[in-house]
């Protein structure tokens, strides 16, 4: 683990981050210096738009005069602040602005490789690929509504705390059909089973919520 502060926010990076993104990256597939090497360049691109897209909900949180702290970890990671002090529209906005900045990032990659050519078998144009592919496949993931991802968060913030239990199952409901169709069509696992995982703890909540 290794932390950092970056416009005075400080950042916490666990190590299952890194052996996460090693995984996603072909990790377990590289068995030579260019596909390790291929791996490490995949590991850093995750690092930087992931880390974009938390300090997109960090900063927004300053805004609101709220402290805030990112950690990135195995589930990609997460910006905090008090409970409590946000209203619906506030926690709205803060949760859009991490996708938000991680699309604009890649949409400003994308101008920039245009009007600035990069050879194509450069490590650089390797490092600027895998930041867009990153950043606009994270953004989508974020936004499906399947609490407690970005979506999800969204989607509580607009149906508000009297209609709680929807939002809990809304998102199971999406979390079980994304996840069989994605392992019918694609016949990879990881996820599914992070689709399965979200469905299990909306499940949990809405128990909760029906018990009180």
């Amino acid at each position: 683990m290794f932390s950092f502060k970056l416009f005075a926010i400080p950042v916490r990076v666990e190590p299952w981050f890194w052996i996460t993104m090693a995984f996603l990256g072909g990790g377990l597939n590289a068995r030579d210096s260019s596909s390790i090497l291929s791996v490490l360049i995949f590991m850093l691109a995750g690092f930087i738009s992931i880390l974009v897209h938390e300090l997109g909900h960090a900063l927004t949180i300053r805004k609101f005069s709220l402290p805030t702290e990112i950690t990135l970890h195995g589930f990609g990671g997460y910006a905090t602040f008090p409970p409590g002090r946000l209203d619906r529209m506030q926690s709205f906005l803060v949760t859009a602005a991490g996708p938000g900045l991680q699309v604009a990032l890649a949409l400003l990659l994308i101008i920039l490789i245009q009007l600035i050519p990069i050879p194509p078998e450069s490590l650089l144009n390797l490092l600027v690929s895998n930041l867009i592919l990153v950043s606009i496949f994270w953004a989508i993931l974020n936004c499906i509504p399947v609490y407690p991802m970005d979506g999800g968060q969204m989607m509580s913030a607009v149906l508000g705390p009297r209609r709680e239990h929807l939002v809990y199952l809304i998102s199971i409901f999406i979390a079980v059909s994304i996840g069989l169709i994605f392992f019918m069509i694609f016949r990879q696992p990881l996820l599914p089973i992070f689709m399965a995982l979200f469905a299990w703890q909306n499940w949990q909540m809405y128990q909760n919520h029906t018990q009180r």
